[in-house]
């Protein structure tokens, strides 16, 4: 049988096929999920930045701007995630998914750790302290982003906190968070970006930590893509929401990845054209609604 560890090793432990039932996609129960993390502990702080600093002190002026840029939605991502986690913590209802929720704040907050070592250490950003470092990275994010993380998630969490027994507001905000944030957005840009640094040799500190936020992030997933098998999947008022909220953020989603004064529909990130970026994008969002057992519909043009 397939170990924990192996599972989360092959990719996406959240939706790996259960050799027992053929067909079945395997999810991982909170409780497993908190035991694998922790095996998989990292530092943020140990990680070493010496070559990274070397690589970043050759690289060109237009390369330094598209790094900055495209690491700038991951910084002030991580940050905003881990202030409006609050409420899916407050929402557990059992002590196994208490203990994996609280797991992932830490990780949201030891990823914005890492992302201000990185661009602290390596970028070499001039403010010295915090707030000042994630003001000027904000400068970086278009307003996509802003709709996203600073208008959509705040809204989600916000009302997860007024009333943790909302199962509507549980829906709204795992799907904001696990499946479009991090399932869609975040896991894949970090696919790409790390595939053009480690085809190239380059900055082997930050892939390193960044292997380490994705397989955080996979565990994350796992445990959204779980917990809406269990409610959206099995209640049609609920599976209904999650699609209509993917409706209603996903195209938004697409839009944060879009380089300043591009075009949405045809543009390239780091020699990857827009069609290669939405395609394992909308590949890996498909996968996860197979085992959730809700497809996705999006909006058609007219009603848009």
């Amino acid at each position: 049988m397939t170990t924990l560890e192996e599972l989360a090793q092959q990719g996406d432990p959240g939706t790996m096929e259960d050799e027992g039932q053929a067909g079945q996609l395997k999810l991982m129960t909170p409780q497993q999920l908190y035991e694998l993390w922790e095996r998989q502990h990292w530092q943020s702080q140990e990680i070493d930045f010496t070559k990274d600093r070397e690589d970043w002190a050759r690289f060109s002026d237009e390369q330094k701007d598209t790094l900055v840029w495209l690491l700038s939605s991951f910084f002030i991502g991580e940050e905003r995630v881990t202030t409006q986690f609050s409420g899916l913590v407050m929402a557990y209802e059992d002590e196994h998914e208490e203990s994996f929720l609280a797991t992932q704040q830490v990780d949201e907050a030891r990823h914005m750790q890492f992302f201000d070592r990185v661009y602290r250490e390596v970028v070499g950003l001039e403010q010295e302290e915090f707030d000042g470092r994630l003001q000027r990275v904000r400068e970086e994010l278009n307003e996509a982003f802003t709709t996203l993380f600073d208008e959509a998630l705040v809204e989600a969490g916000r009302r997860l906190i007024a009333d943790p027994g909302d199962r509507e507001a549980k829906v709204d905000f795992v799907t904001t968070y696990h499946m479009v944030i991090e399932g869609t957005l975040a896991l894949t840009g970090q696919h790409f970006i790390t595939d053009y640094l480690e085809e190239n040799g380059l900055l082997p500190g930050f892939v390193e930590g960044f292997d380490n936020v994705a397989r955080d992030e996979h565990r994350h997933v796992a445990y959204g893509t779980w917990w809406l098998q269990q409610n959206a999947g099995a209640d049609e008022n609920l599976g209904r929401r999650l699609q209509e909220k993917l409706g209603e953020l996903v195209p938004v989603a697409a839009g944060v990845l879009v380089p300043p004064g591009a075009d949405p529909t045809d543009y390239e990130i780091l020699g990857y054209t827009s069609d290669e970026v939405n395609g394992f994008a909308f590949n890996s969002l498909s996968r996860r609604l197979k085992a959730i057992g809700v497809p996705l519909e999006m909006p058609a043009a007219s009603e848009a």
